[in-house]
């Protein structure tokens, strides 16, 4: 019999473990701020209310109604779409073997932060002390020895939840991370709102640049960031809803999820940029020349921020990465599990047996992001899973579902529990909207990419990373699986209906 969650606040909170995680932290008051200032929010408002809500309920749906991970809910629906599922998998496995690489400087500097270790030059700090990072990714450079414990720390951390579960794993890591992530980003909120220069900070996130609206990247961003943020396209929400009830009202918990996850975002990103802004008041310069994305954010620019704080310095960074630990260990084993259920339902294994041949492999391939030549392959293969694999992911999704399969079933299957009823809007979201953004996209960085390359890396490094997840999806759907894997639940829409 398959596992289930022990109750609906389970669910809703391993899918918001997964929704917030180190991209909201970092990753969405840049991308705000870059991206229109204030105006963002409303193509980001069209953006969930297009693509990230009906999707989610899209996965929701699909998994609970399937009882199977990503594989097995389209091989269910017509066996030739089994390799999207498989595709979808590899892209999470290649996000968690680098994943683990971020969780690790995070504790590293859980630790650095009682001593302030970084002292006045934060980014050297990070890049030659921390990293040891060659100049060039043309080889690893060896494995940074010091981070071999933090290292194996976070794994034994992850394969200890993994191996118990979703109910006695997941379901309590959620329950204790994330209302330490809530406390922790209050915390840093409220510190961050009452230090001089805050105001700026805001201001620089938030002031409307209209004219952003009608440039067509402020909405690629958009869409980028809440399929980025939201975790749907790349097998997670249909792994976490395939424990779920047949009776969950899945309309009702997708608005909620994506309501939770994107107030943080916005919550948190005020701390953020209000601390920024307190930095760039103190060295006399705009916020503009002191905000940075991702990486240099969190290791760069905060470690600064927080050493020129006028008091509670230490006890400032320690929650500061704490609730970076909290946000990306909740993330981790959600993309995980991702992979595990596709694995479990395909060859009918225990649970502990396909957590042993995923973590495995994924042991054995994260050790290259802890490399001296770590870092450049981690943003490399960054790239290729965000603006390649799950995007062209999601464009083939809705593709499937939303022409070679009728979403009415799907939307009748969803109302059938649900507290409200989506109407017809639901489906030419999927069917048009997202689609032809998506596709966009994926042109528009498929032609960058070939123009350009990425960041000066040598080509061969995202052609491996791509080739990956195609032969991956390829050779997983034509292996066969065990008899059960293809058989769908009596009572859901199949492909001849």
């Amino acid at each position: 019999m398959r596992d289930q969650w022990n109750s609906k606040l389970a669910f809703i909170l391993a899918a918001i473990g997964s929704a917030v995680g180190l991209g909201n932290l970092w990753r969405f008051p840049y991308i705000a701020a870059t991206n229109g200032g204030g105006a963002f929010i409303f193509p980001y408002l069209f953006a969930i209310l297009t693509a990230g809500i009906p999707i989610l309920i899209l996965e929701y749906t699909l998994g609970k109604t399937y009882r199977s991970g990503a594989p097995g809910t389209f091989a269910r629906i017509n066996r030739k779409f089994e390799a999207l599922g498989w595709f979808q998998v590899a892209i999470s496995f290649l996000i968690t073997v680098y994943y683990f690489a971020i969780v690790v400087w995070v504790l590293c500097y859980i630790g650095y932060s009682f001593t302030l270790a970084w002292g006045d030059d934060s980014t050297t700090f990070f890049v030659s002390d921390v990293l040891q990072a060659t100049s060039s990714a043309d080889g690893t450079g060896g494995i940074n020895g010091h981070l071999v414990i933090p290292f194996l720390v976070v794994w034994a951390i992850v394969a200890f939840i993994m191996y118990r579960g979703i109910n006695k794993g997941i379901d309590i890591a959620c329950k204790i991370c994330l209302p330490i992530l809530l406390l922790c980003t209050i915390i840093i909120v409220i510190r961050g709102i009452t230090l001089p220069g805050a105001i700026d900070g805001l201001a620089y996130m938030f002031t409307p640049d209209w004219s952003a609206i009608a440039q067509p990247g402020v909405w690629v961003a958009a869409y980028g960031q809440v399929f980025f943020s939201l975790s749907i396209a790349f097998a997670i929400m249909i792994s976490y809803s395939s424990y779920l009830p047949k009776d969950e009202d899945v309309v009702n918990t997708a608005f909620l999820t994506a309501c939770c996850n994107h107030g943080f975002e916005i919550f948190a990103g005020i701390g953020i940029f209000s601390i920024i802004g307190y930095m760039a008041y103190a060295q006399g310069c705009g916020v503009e020349d002191v905000a940075a994305a991702g990486v240099g954010l969190a290791f760069m620019v905060f470690p600064t921020a927080i050493s020129t704080l006028p008091a509670l310095n230490t006890l400032f960074g320690v929650l500061f990465f704490v609730s970076l630990f909290t946000a990306g260990l909740t993330s981790l084993i959600s993309i995980i599990q991702a992979v595990i259920t596709g694995i479990q339902d395909k060859w009918e294994m225990s649970h502990n047996k396909a957590t042993t041949v995923v973590l495995i492999p994924a042991f054995i391939i994260s050790f290259i992001f802890i490399t001296k030549s770590g870092l450049d392959y981690l943003d490399f293969a960054d790239y290729i899973a965000n603006s390649f694999g799950i995007v062209l992911a999601g464009v083939i999704e809705l593709l499937l579902i939303g022409w070679f399969f009728k979403p009415e079933k799907i939307r009748q299957v969803a109302n059938l529990t649900s507290n409200f009823n989506i109407g017809q809007w639901w489906t030419w979201c999927l069917k048009i909207v997202t689609i032809v953004v998506l596709g966009y996209t994926f042109v528009i960085n498929m032609a960058g990419f070939l123009k350009e390359g990425y960041g000066g890396y040598p080509m061969w490094i995202g052609w491996v990373c791509i080739a990956f997840l195609v032969i991956v999806a390829i050779v997983f759907a034509a292996v066969k699986g065990k008899p059960g894997f293809y058989q769908k639940p009596d009572d859901a829409p199949g492909y001849e209906d």
